[in-house]
């Protein structure tokens, strides 16, 4: 027992988040009786590690991270459910369908889950070089959950688990995204050019010329009806101050000019910034884990929690890339630069504006923030209920974010801009990342979703369409057969 409390120890120190997360459910687990996966914490620690390993692996962003969180989350419930007498494989659901063995043996599912997560996860992340936490992880299950089954079992359930990951992922290369890693700003793209068409940021999160994954739209979605989704349209393009485009972008310049500390607050929380943090869809896969926790759900339930946040997130980005790159919106930025320079309050203010939150490398319309936090939004309500109320600790511990605003002006501001001496200071403050608390899955995904606003990079339209589509693509997931 000593021995196998070090091991353990030794994983949940490399993954930094005490033994709350690793060493206690695996200890109590030993007291209970073996196979019958009413204990979620072998999911929810594959989970934990996944996000981790997200946040470390350089040129992961939100479009390759959905799609990883989309097979792993598969992959994860695919190994489980045989073991499961209420519900049933989905295999046979999904677009394209996907065909796999049947266990023809009575495994150790915890084994065969815990190596075919190592598998899959190292599939889509071993190219970060980053692979001894997963090693870690797994050696320490695998001594967990071995000594309570035979030699041969505790091999072949291995096996299975590791078959299925690699059968998973194979049918994964045939998707259009496959090791998108390596293409993420492809040079031979050609940006169409026109009035209210995307643009470069001036400053922005990369410095790329080229928009992000522009053909990520073309790629296989898990859900047929996801794929078969109409075309949202934009807002019709046009400079007369009275028409519905001109106020909406407006509507986000003056938003800037009126940001409190707290809505500095959210606008940092739902940044995600993939450079530094798990990126929206780990944020997401991350909620997932916190309705598992707070819920005491079972192992089953857990897999299927993942699997259906996993692939309602990756769907909602192929669907919102396919919209950003039919359209080729301009973010808020351009159009204010070009129209709003007459509203300036000193000079500069206007025909040099930034987005409070730096600006990403791809169109507009619509938003991606909305569109998958309202997936993650309508599967988690679907699983968990309406008023499920928790606590989002995601980013706690983060540093602070330090940023800089425009100190009030003068009092006699009009004489010295007369005189041509009128230069704008500038205050160094910070956002601390501190938990926060909601009501419903839906409270924080229309706080996710009015973030981009506050930040400046998206318009009212861009986060309503967002939120509409992303109901719909996770309600498709809830309508896969996930039930006998």
């Amino acid at each position: 027992m000593d021995k196998k409390r070090k091991t353990i120890a030794k994983v949940s120190s490399w993954l930094g988040l005490g033994i709350i997360f690793l060493v206690t459910p695996l200890l109590q687990a030993q007291n209970r009786d073996k196979g019958n996966l009413k204990d979620a914490s072998l999911p929810t620690a594959w989970a934990k590690m996944t996000v981790q390993v997200m946040a470390q692996a350089q040129n992961n962003t939100p479009t390759y991270g959905s799609r990883a969180l989309g097979y792993i989350g598969l992959t994860m419930y695919e190994t489980l459910v045989p073991a499961s007498s209420t519900h049933r494989s989905i295999a046979k659901s999904l677009c394209d369908t996907l065909s796999l063995a049947k266990p023809n043996k009575n495994y150790s599912w915890e084994l065969a889950m815990n190596a075919g997560q190592a598998h899959i996860v190292k599939a889509f992340y071993g190219y970060a070089q980053k692979t001894s936490g997963i090693d870690s992880l797994e050696n320490a299950i695998y001594q967990q959950y071995s000594s309570h089954v035979s030699p041969a079992v505790a091999a072949a359930s291995v096996a299975y688990g590791r078959a299925l990951a690699n059968r998973i992922y194979e049918w994964a290369k045939l998707d259009g995204g496959h090791e998108g890693h390596l293409r993420n700003f492809p040079k031979d793209y050609k940006r169409p050019e026109g009035q209210g068409k995307w643009v470069p940021p001036t400053v922005g999160q990369s410095n790329s010329k080229i928009p992000m994954h522009p053909t990520w739209g073309q790629n296989r979605t898990f859900s047929s009806k996801n794929a078969q989704l109409p075309l949202p349209e934009p807002l019709v393009y046009s400079t007369d101050t009275t028409s519905e485009y001109y106020k909406q972008y407006t509507e986000v310049a003056e938003q800037k000019r009126k940001l409190t500390e707290e809505d500095r607050a959210i606008v940092m929380w739902w940044g995600d910034d993939p450079t530094e943090t798990c990126s929206p869809p780990g944020h997401s896969y991350h909620l997932a884990t916190i309705a598992i926790l707070n819920s005491n759900a079972d192992a089953i339930k857990a897999a299927e929690t993942y699997a259906r946040v996993g692939m309602a997130v990756a769907d909602a980005f192929i669907c919102c890339w396919k919209a950003k790159f039919a359209h080729m919106v301009q973010r808020p930025s351009s159009f204010i630069r070009q129209t709003h320079r007459k509203k300036e309050r000193y000079p500069g203010e206007m025909i040099n504006w930034l987005p409070f939150f730096l600006e990403p490398p791809f169109p507009a319309f619509y938003s991606g923030h909305a569109v998958q936090s309202a997936a993650t939004a309508t599967v988690l309500t679907e699983m968990y209920g309406e008023n499920f109320s928790f606590t989002d600790a995601t980013h706690a511990g983060r540093s602070p974010k330090r940023y800089y605003v425009v100190k009030p002006l003068p009092a006699k501001y009009e004489e010295l801009l007369a005189m041509g001496d009128y230069i704008p200071e500038y205050l160094e403050k910070e956002v601390k990342f501190q938990p926060r608390h909601y009501g419903s899955f839906w409270e924080a995904a229309k706080e996710c979703a009015e973030s981009r606003l506050k930040g400046g990079i998206h318009t009212r339209h861009d986060n309503d369409v967002g939120l509409a589509e992303g109901t719909k693509i996770g309600q498709n997931i809830n309508a896969l057969r996930w039930r006998k």
